[in-house]
């Protein structure tokens, strides 16, 4: 087997990638989510994103790609590691540049090493683990993490010397419900009336929520669209304006039947939307934004929206993005998520690792709970 780095997905032919992409239930691994982050210049030099895809062939046939990135930064990655990056300099070893497995600016968990139908998933995973130990150690890279895979391929990073991290989102899932009211019946008297007034509220207001097909996805849409996102990261001191309106561009034009995006109207014009995209069985929620401050209208547009639509097209699963525990009285519970980190330091590995034991195990006492607390 062979293993190269590749500096742009343009680098392996769409049908190869997507081979291997389009049976991973997510849909940020797919070659045209990364070609358009590439062409829009979203990640590339000056961005402290820079590609290095990660592709293994045997005898010159792919069998297993992972999308990734050479970071000489911490930001976009919604796998909070300031604090390592500041004791491993307190320690005299510099962290960066490091290399991340993941989709940039993407708390969503999917596949991260990709392979081929048929193919042992452990046995490259390893392969690749061993690869990205010996390329970090001649290329001066602090370590390798692994970001957002599933439980499964987790497991598989950790059997090949990763350490695993828990993190906490909140997800929706179906749990046999049919309708509105059969979601509601999972709720005590007093939280059911709660949700009814808040998702009741859009239509006292004169607002409209719907989501948009590839047909409604005009160049004033789009320009709306970017507008809703810039505006809600302005809000934030901590916001990065990590995309921008070339990126909705062309995925409105090349990734449209992903697309799930929902708009907020009222007389016709767009007050507030999301960014939702939708793959099989599952439902992503990523950005969102409003020109406007009206009650609940965030619910509506972010969550209440997305669990009527998941129930009108048999989707199981909805992950809204990362953060926010008022999710949880809005009917997500706590899941875990994953990820899987190697630093090549041994001495800051050791810490690291006593840190990670401590940390799942009050996230998993969390979640046991239903995240609440002690």
């Amino acid at each position: 087997m062979e293993l190269s780095l590749v500096g742009s997905v343009r680098d392996i032919p769409r049908e190869e990638w997507d081979a291997l992409a389009l049976l991973d239930p997510s849909p940020f691994v797919e070659w045209t989510w990364l070609a358009c982050l590439e062409e829009a210049g979203c990640v590339g030099e000056d961005t402290g994103w820079l590609p290095v895809h990660l592709v293994l062939r045997r005898d010159g046939k792919l069998v297993a790609v992972a999308p990734g990135y050479a970071k000489t930064n911490s930001e976009g990655e919604f796998v909070f590691d300031w604090s390592w990056a500041d004791l491993s300099h307190r320690m005299g070893v510099p962290y960066y540049p490091k290399l991340i497995v993941a989709v940039p600016f993407t708390p969503a968990t999917g596949g991260r090493l990709m392979v081929a139908p048929g193919e042992d998933r452990a046995l490259l995973t390893r392969a690749i683990a061993e690869g990205i130990k010996s390329w970090a150690k001649e290329a001066g890279v602090s370590g390798a993490h692994v970001l957002f895979p599933s439980e499964e391929e987790a497991n598989d990073w950790q059997k090949a010397g990763f350490a695993m991290r828990y993190g906490i989102q909140y997800h929706w899932t179906r749990q046999g419900a049919a309708t509105w009211d059969e979601f509601l019946s999972r709720f005590t008297s007093k939280r059911r009336n709660q949700i009814r007034r808040e998702a009741g509220q859009a239509a006292k207001d004169g607002v409209t929520v719907g989501t948009l097909g590839p047909k409604d996805l005009t160049p004033d849409v789009v320009a709306a669209m970017f507008d809703l996102y810039a505006t809600n990261v302005d809000k934030h001191f901590y916001g990065r304006h990590y995309l921008n309106h070339r990126f909705f561009e062309l995925v409105a034009e090349r990734f449209a039947e992903r697309l799930a995006w929902v708009v907020a109207r009222k007389d016709g014009k767009i007050l507030a939307g999301a960014f939702n995209v939708v793959k099989g069985e599952r439902l992503f929620g990523r950005y969102w934004g409003t020109f406007v401050d009206m009650p609940f209208l965030h619910f509506n547009v972010c969550y209440y929206h997305g669990i009527k639509e998941c129930l009108a097209r048999g989707i199981d699963l909805f992950e809204p993005g990362a953060g926010g525990e008022h999710k949880k009285a809005r009917g997500f519970d706590p899941s875990i998520t994953y990820s899987a980190h190697w630093v090549a330091n041994k001495k800051l590995r050791g810490v690291l690792e006593e840190f990670l034991t401590r940390e799942r195990e009050g996230i998993r006492a969390y979640v046991a709970r239903g995240g609440d607390e002690e």
